[in-house]
């Protein structure tokens, strides 16, 4: 596959060391290039702090994934993208999916957030979540 939009609960998983980890990485391996946006930063710091594991940690996982920004227009684009069951933070992860789908970029979303998965599905997008 040439290019995967990365959610915060793939990477995270890995991160944390969760059984599903080495699968995840597997997938990942098989992508020419994986996408998420700066998004993905902030929330994986988020979850190192709680979890009290060192940022050197993050900014490894980090190193592989072409953050791209989250310009003006893609948040005015998730204060408006339905279903309205989608979460604001989760709004973001799929309209930057969708504009990179749009551009080509990449071909498919790789989460593990049921309602994300539903969500990216609905607008078109495949959805990957490797099994354990």
């Amino acid at each position: 596959m040439s290019g995967v939009y990365l959610d915060t609960s793939a990477l995270a998983r890995v991160m944390l060391g969760e059984p599903d980890g080495p699968a995840i990485l597997t997938a990942l391996d098989a992508v020419d290039t994986i996408v998420s946006s700066r998004l993905l930063d902030v929330e994986l710091r988020r979850v190192a702090l709680r979890e009290k594991i060192d940022g050197d940690v993050v900014s490894r996982w980090l190193a592989a994934v072409a953050l791209v920004p989250v310009e003006q227009r893609l948040l005015d684009a998730a204060g408006r993208i339905g279903p309205n069951t989608v979460t604001t933070l989760d709004a973001i992860h799929l309209v930057c999916a969708i504009d990179l789908a749009e551009a080509g970029l990449i071909g498919a979303v790789m989460t593990f957030d049921n309602r994300l998965a539903d969500d990216a599905r609905s607008h078109g997008l495949e959805v990957l979540a490797p099994p354990a």
